[in-house]
């Protein structure tokens, strides 16, 4: 037959008409579908008696209300719970997907392990727990016996404050070691730079709820920062339903169109590292055209005009003079790039709105941040006056958990206790800092034998969290033994000699302090809501075990039996404050104002009523209440522009024996009147710009784990093409920087910098500033099972970091590299 153009389409149609009308492919399917659910190897849970046990997740510091649901003892879903303050019914991506965390085989240890291969090949082979003590007891003993207690070193990844976080410093000073380390992060900047203002370490407290102006200078609304899920909770408020008609205007300040900037009102974008001169350039405007609030700078704030000492013998910079005198919108668009016109606005409407708030992070919370950034950021807050008033920086006070039991070290912890830290943190050079981990290991490197002897690892991985280019890991290979607590098989993990796995997250009873941002104080217990699946011990208990084996005088330090003791030891203070609630109705919100006397009644008729309701609710909380004008502990006992604290350390630097400390060595260029308040000074690049012109700039997903916990391996299904593909992780480019390499969508190249390469695919993105190369963290792992290893690569690999002045923490966001097409 004559195929005619008629005829062609006539049997298209009707082919089409024919499957519809035909029961062959819907019989084909319904066949494939049985076929496929009788796989032998396609997990199907038994069946049972449906319950759902409420516990808190502490996977991040945010600390979100969680509800499990189970079938007989089988945990099946994770959920957002809606009878907790933090977070009501929200919940990240990855505490939905803790399950494969839990039920993961691959990724977790069975129980306590030596090491019996080579050094980071993860050949471990079973021990008891018995033996596991003994083998780590004797060798800290050991460390005593021979008056070298200051050789034995932890690092704890808890979260500040926690009870096992506490148990871990006190196990190292009952022992004798100086050499207490914690990974930093953006929690040390806060705490930091209250200090420095405020007068106080207490944790940041931001108002968002109420706010309706905000300034977000870098931080990752929509990608984790703070609770995820009462951010995510926030942002509906905000919205009202109505994306037309916000409550809050939102400014997100940072140089890449990231999600929150997507969605914010306006996105305000930066040269990175430029964030404390675009704050002072607002702070300009607000001052020279008289918008910030004179009644309460003169009342509650020290700094703010030129002053002079008590004896009148020098006169002083104030804030007020160096702000008009070198951040005037002119000079801060040169440099950061931001328009005269878009500063004039933001300080404008900043300063107009009735409840406006300025905030500070970098991403999520896993990294640090600028001190001094953050002291500029917070000034504005203080412009407004918004301090200790609705949708402003709160200070509520501290959380009232008892102190644990004073306890008197032996003659031999004492003289270990007497010995400098290695990290030289607490020094004359860096007189604010608790713990600098990277100069940990640049001391154990640059030494021709490790000063360290055994290193405890608590909750962290370093290997491959730290931004040092790999720093740590060579320090690693040089300590003598390693032991490390976590439960999962990670890169720090595998170079361990003795493995004491905690439980997984949802196994054990553990504590949640505060959780980051909020503006309340909260108290939450995480409670185990399945049987531990394998010989594993809460981390605590292992502890108190530990101090036992080590020697009776270090065990006297640990009166109890169990770690859930230490909880209840901790949580008498909360019960003896008198007040607090342990249940919350959605419809009565933790973060609205209250006037005197209207706040709910609190408070608990016993101690065992109270332990009661926390464990079984998961928390302990004061509602926000209407507070008086905000008080202050610094020298001044008021808000401090000008830090006084600061000022005394850099007016005695150099009068240590050595005589050698100056502020330069801290890191400080500029005078000293100016390094007493938050100031801007460019950053050195960190590389020869000449051979490598762009800079590198790590970033943060929602969903994907960038700390130290293993993402789960279903979130790789909720990412793009161009961010993972075929196990290569994508680097954020824009085409004009593309164009300069010769570069195309999809195209592999090298980011090489002085610290090392990574291999990466090409996503050409207009949000994108050009000039820069944007790596996202998490991905790079070279540990833990097929699912999770070799996906990617890890920006952390390849920084050269820089120290910020003052705190001497790792400047991340200045790494010079360049691109070399595969």
């Amino acid at each position: 037959m004559k195929i005619t153009r008629r005829n062609f389409i006539a049997s298209i149609v009707g082919g089409v008409v024919g499957i519809q009308v035909t029961p062959l492919p819907w019989k084909f399917t319904d066949d494939a579908a049985i076929w496929t659910q009788n796989w032998r190897w396609v997990p199907v849970p038994p069946t049972g008696e449906f319950t759902k046990e409420t516990s808190v997740c502490n996977l991040c510091p945010g600390g979100c209300g969680i509800a499990v649901r189970k079938v007989d003892e089988r945990a099946v879903k994770i959920e957002g719970r809606t009878d907790y303050p933090v977070n009501p019914g929200g919940i990240c991506p990855v505490g939905m997907g803790g399950l494969q965390l839990l039920y993961n085989e691959g990724i977790r240890f069975p129980g306590p392990m030596k090491r019996v291969g080579p050094r980071g090949s993860g050949e471990f082979q079973d021990i008891t727990w018995d033996e596991a003590f003994a083998i780590l007891g004797k060798r800290i003993s050991g460390l005593r016996k021979q008056g070298q207690p200051q050789k034995l070193a932890a690092v704890d990844g808890n979260a500040p404050d926690t009870t096992m976080s506490v148990l871990v410093q006190r196990l190292m000073a009952a022992v004798g070691s100086p050499n207490y380390l914690r990974p930093a992060s953006i929690e040390d900047t806060y705490r930091m730079g209250n200090a420095f203002m405020q007068g106080d370490e207490n944790p940041i407290a931001y108002d968002l709820e109420n706010a309706d102006y905000i300034l977000s200078f870098g931080c990752g609304l929509l990608e984790g920062w703070g609770a995820p899920g009462r951010v995510m909770n926030a942002w509906g408020l905000w919205h009202e339903g109505n994306p037309g008609k916000r409550t809050c205007r939102i400014v997100q300040i940072e140089s890449r169109a990231s999600n929150t900037a997507s969605k914010a009102n306006y996105w305000v974008a930066p040269k990175p590292g430029t964030d404390g001169a675009l704050a002072l350039g607002i702070a300009h405007v607000m001052i020279k055209e008289n918008l910030y609030d004179r009644k309460f700078v003169e009342e509650n704030c020290f700094g703010f005009e030129d002053w002079s000492s008590l004896l009148g013998d020098k006169k002083h910079m104030g804030f007020k003079t160096m702000v008009l005198q070198h951040y005037s919108p002119s000079s801060v668009s040169k440099i950061t790039g931001v328009d005269e016109k878009i500063i004039v606005a933001a300080g404008r409407k900043f300063a107009k709105s009735k409840a406006p708030i300025a905030i500070y992070g970098k991403g999520k919370d896993t990294l640090n941040g600028s001190v001094y950034e953050f002291m500029a950021v917070q000034s504005l807050n203080a412009l407004v006056g918004n301090i200790n008033r609705p949708g402003g920086v709160l200070l509520p006070g501290p959380l009232p958990l008892s102190p644990l039991p004073v306890f008197d070290g032996d003659e031999t912890a004492q003289k270990g206790l007497a010995n400098p830290r290695l990290d030289a943190a607490g020094t004359a050079r860096y007189p604010f800092t608790q713990s600098l981990l990277n100069n940990f290991s640049e001391a154990i490197n640059k030494a021709p034998d490790s000063p360290i002897d055994t290193l405890l690892v608590f909750s962290a991985n370093p290997v491959f969290t730290q931004p040092d280019g790999g720093a740590f890991l060579e320090a690693l290979k040089k300590i003598p033994f390693i032991v490390s607590f976590s439960p999962y098989r990670d890169e720090t993990a595998v170079m361990a000699d003795l493995i004491l796995p905690d439980h997984n997250y949802l196994e054990k009873i553990d504590d949640v302090v505060w959780p980051a941002g909020l503006q309340y104080p909260l108290y939450g217990i995480s409670s185990p809501v399945v049987i531990p699946l394998h010989n594993t011990m809460n981390a605590g208990d292992t502890v108190i075990g530990l101090s036992k084996a080590i020697d009776e005088l270090v065990g006297s330090a640990f009166p109890w039996e169990n770690f859930e003791e230490v909880l209840m030891a901790r949580m008498r203070g909360l019960f003896d404050a008198g007040d607090g609630l342990a249940k919350y109705r959605d419809s009565d919100p933790a973060w609205k104002w209250r006037a005197p006397g209207k706040e709910p009644k609190g408070g608990f008729e016993s101690f065992d009523k109270m332990w009661k309701a926390v464990t079984s609710g998961g928390m302990w909380y004061r509602p926000v209440t209407a507070m008086g004008a905000p008080s202050f502990k610094t020298p001044s006992k008021k808000f401090e522009f000008f830090s006084r604290q600061i000022q005394l350390a850099l007016n005695n630097s150099g009068e240590e024996a050595s005589g050698k400390t100056s502020p330069k060595d801290m890191g400080i260029h500029v005078t000293i009147d100016e390094a007493c308040m938050g100031h801007y000074a460019a950053m050195a690049p960190q590389g020869d710009r000449s051979e490598y012109p762009l800079t590198m700039l790590p970033y943060e997903m929602m969903n994907l784990a960038s700390g130290w916990i293993p993402n789960p391996p279903y979130l790789y299904k909720t990412l793009f093409e161009d961010q993972l593909l075929k196990d290569i992780s994508f680097a954020t480019i824009n085409p004009e920087t593309a164009a300069q390499y010769k570069l195309k969508q999809g195209d592999h190249v090298m980011v090489k910098s002085p610290a090392g390469e990574v291999t990466v695919g090409v996503n050409l993105y207009e949000g994108a500033m050009p000039g820069f190369v944007y790596l996202p963290l998490g991905f790079g792992h070279t540990a833990y099972d097929e699912f999770l290893k070799g996906k990617g690569a890890n920006p952390n690999d390849i920084i050269q970091a820089g120290k910020d002045p003052l705190s001497g923490h790792p400047v991340w966001w200045n790494t010079s590299v360049k691109l070399i097409k595969v």
